[in-house]
């Protein structure tokens, strides 16, 4: 065992040292510690499980790259048609990381009741269409089958379902617009069979899922025609590179984009929570360092005698200034110990209890999402564990300037 550890450990296991004037000070070093890694794990939990989730959320209704014709319209309703005869479709086996593409299109409707009425937006699916974000976000009743022939069967969302009073095994008509507005619209009966709520009432408040061949023949489509394409793909983080390749890889009369281009100020507004944890990183293992800083000027002042009783034995400042570097290197460990033990224990219960609702106006979601990583965890312990130990090695300077004939006389 060495010998600085040695006195290091000696130190540490003293009543008297539990007893001492630095045990208050050392005690909120410890607390500082604590308190800066569940605020810093519930910060980077919370800021990335909310940043997936709105994610997520819009790419559930949107997938992650669109493809479509080259159109002005600004609208959220298909216009100009889209072959389904290409050759990136069923499958774009061409581009890899490409997880999955399905064809849609999008129809403004008027749904009208005895009482009332609702503008909305059918969404037009086929039998590809990626059903498994719905299958989470289901509340009651089923998802539509739409393999067999043309039906009736929606998807709508708990909120309209409770503006216009529906419950699962509902109809309804629903009217469209000609071109010629001087003709009487179109009129569909549209059976419910499922509802569900997604939590980001933008989409909810608009979307109702329905069969893709009734807008072919709204529209006087053929039945190889679409709105657009829709592209799923495996890994979020490589999207730009997945989306530089979908493009090379479409023909030049198609547009692609992103879903970071079409909803730019959502995902502008989600970047911001990864500043927000940067920056509370920053100022926790701020304030966790200067608070160990004030832990080892107390510990040296309390063992001043000590410090020049060694000098005198001859020991050099460094074996000196490792003694009280070892020492802070346990405070600040039994610091992380009861972080992690606090910051896990809530963010878990969080994740399986729900207990800091949200609103869903502002943030999209009904409770707070927590993330978590082994990754992140072990990241962020090791991070604060070498950064403050780093803020000691300039306060333990002061050591070297004790002299040790003053030091044994100090009391």
């Amino acid at each position: 065992m060495k010998f600085e550890y040695f006195i290091a450990k000696r130190i540490i296991d003293s009543k008297a040292y539990k007893s001492s004037v630095s045990a208050p000070i050392i005690k909120i070093g410890i607390a500082a510690i604590a308190i800066g890694i569940v605020v810093m794990m519930i910060a980077i939990a919370t800021g990335i499980g909310l940043q997936q989730k709105i994610r997520e959320k819009v790419v559930a209704f949107n997938g992650e790259i669109t493809i479509s014709n080259f159109d002005s319209n600004n609208s959220q309703e298909s216009v100009n048609p889209v072959s389904m005869n290409q050759d990136f479709y069923p499958e774009f086996k061409s581009v890899e990381g490409v997880e999955h593409i399905q064809a849609v299109a999008t129809k403004f409707g008027i749904i009208r009741t005895e009482t009332d009425f609702e503008a909305i937006i059918l969404k037009g699916v086929r039998a590809d269409f990626k059903w498994s974000y719905f299958q989470d976000f289901l509340v009651e009743g089923r998802l539509p089958d739409y393999t067999k022939e043309r039906n009736e069967e929606v998807l709508i969302s708990e909120y309209l379902a409770n503006r216009l009073g529906f419950k699962v095994g509902d109809s309804f008509q629903m009217y469209f617009m000609k071109e010629d507005t001087n003709k009487s619209p179109f009129i569909r009966k549209f059976d419910v069979v499922g509802i569900y709520n997604s939590g980001f009432k933008d989409f909810d408040e608009t979307y109702v899922l329905g069969d893709l061949r009734h807008l072919q023949r709204l529209n006087k489509w053929e039945d190889n025609q679409a709105g657009h394409f829709e592209v799923f793909v495996t890994d979020y983080n490589k999207l730009n590179f997945i989306y530089n390749e979908v493009y090379n890889n479409t023909p030049p009369l198609l547009n692609v984009t992103t879903v970071e281009q079409k909803f730019g100020s959502i995902f502008e507004w989600i970047k911001i929570f990864v500043k927000n944890i940067y920056g509370i990183i920053g100022i926790m293992i701020l304030v966790a360092g200067i608070n160990m800083i004030t832990a080892l000027l107390v510990l040296v002042l309390e063992r001043t005698q000590m410090i020049g009783i060694l000098k005198a034995l001859g020991s050099n400042n460094w074996a000196i200034r490792k003694i009280f570097l070892y020492n802070a290197s346990y405070l600040i460990g039994l610091g992380l110990i009861w972080g992690n033990i606090i910051g896990l224990g809530l963010l878990f219960a969080q994740k399986y209890l729900g207990l800091f609702p949200l609103n869903p106006d502002v943030y999209y979601v009904t409770e707070a999402p927590v993330y978590i990583s082994l990754g992140y965890i072990l990241a962020l312990n090791i991070g604060t564990f070498v950064l403050c130990l780093v803020m000691l090695l300039l306060p333990s300077y002061i050591i070297t300037k004790i002299s040790p004939v003053k030091a044994i006389r100090f009391e």
